[in-house]
């Protein structure tokens, strides 16, 4: 995507704070530590899982995928898409491609295509049940990026159900991962859980990427609301209270701006 806008004026904002805790891991370290989540899983001869949200992150994670195949980092693994909503999203992707950022897609133009699905030729489109269902026979070399991006739901945990017990296998974390939900479950290193009414031991290798995240980190949140001149009302939003919180607290201490935080039912006059 290309870079957010920098507005300077506001009477009030409302700034998201989902990171507002702690910054992100650099791109480029990410996308190395990905590669060696895929090395180590294809040596291990299993299979990975990807949780993705549906619109932005599962087209991000294909064109870096698609990067690695090109700098022939991606083994012989098959990439399944099993998300009918990611599919038609990446289709929306692929028409609009050329208002991307040119620097950031690079490597896509760089190989003549016009399209992530063309991008990426070991990449195979999931769309009925029959096709997902059919991912569950592949004992080994299989990526499957499928919904949801927390496990709440979805197709993703039909996968965990054949493959979640199973040491050889990885599953990736590649977004937030809020509270309440199965996802941090994981990610926090629970070895029994529940899906479809049944317990299922946790032996698959849990890993995170914290770079590919949509959201700004708390120096990025900073810096874009030191722009607006003279500071307006700042009111935080979207996050855990301690991530809003530290938010807050950085705001305060290090660039004297001073900020809200809203409780629930609470009302904004202005």
């Amino acid at each position: 995507m290309n870079d957010p806008g920098t507005p300077t004026q506001a009477d009030l904002l409302l700034m998201e704070g989902t990171y507002g805790n702690r910054n992100h891991r650099a791109i480029d370290n990410t996308l190395t530590e990905l590669s060696t989540l895929l090395s180590e899983a294809w040596q291990r001869g299993g299979n990975v899982m990807i949780p993705s949200f549906a619109i932005g992150r599962a087209q991000e994670i294909l064109f870096h995928l698609g990067c690695l195949y090109h700098q022939g980092k991606l083994d012989s693994w098959s990439i399944f898409m099993d998300s009918p909503m990611a599919i038609e999203v990446t289709q929306v992707y692929d028409h609009w491609l050329h208002l991307m950022d040119n620097k950031d897609i690079r490597c896509l133009t760089q190989y003549g295509r016009e399209s992530l699905e063309k991008f990426l030729p070991t990449l195979k489109l999931s769309n009925s049940a029959e096709e997902s269902m059919a991912i569950n026979k592949i004992k080994q070399g299989a990526i499957i990026i499928a919904g949801s991006g927390m496990c709440t739901g979805g197709r993703i945990r039909h996968h965990f159900k054949h493959r979640i017990w199973n040491d050889s296998n990885t599953i990736i974390f590649i977004g937030y991962q809020a509270q309440g939900t199965l996802g941090p479950l994981l990610v926090d290193g629970k070895k029994l859980i529940k899906m479809f009414g049944e317990d299922f031991v946790v032996r698959a290798k849990i890993a995170t990427l914290g770079g590919f995240s949509a959201h700004a980190g708390q120096s990025e949140l900073i810096e874009w609301a030191r722009n607006f001149q003279p500071t307006p009302r700042l009111v935080l939003i979207h996050g855990e209270a301690s991530a809003l919180q530290a938010l807050a607290d950085k705001l305060r201490d290090d660039n004297a701006i001073v900020s809200e935080i809203p409780a629930q039912g609470d009302s904004l006059d202005f």
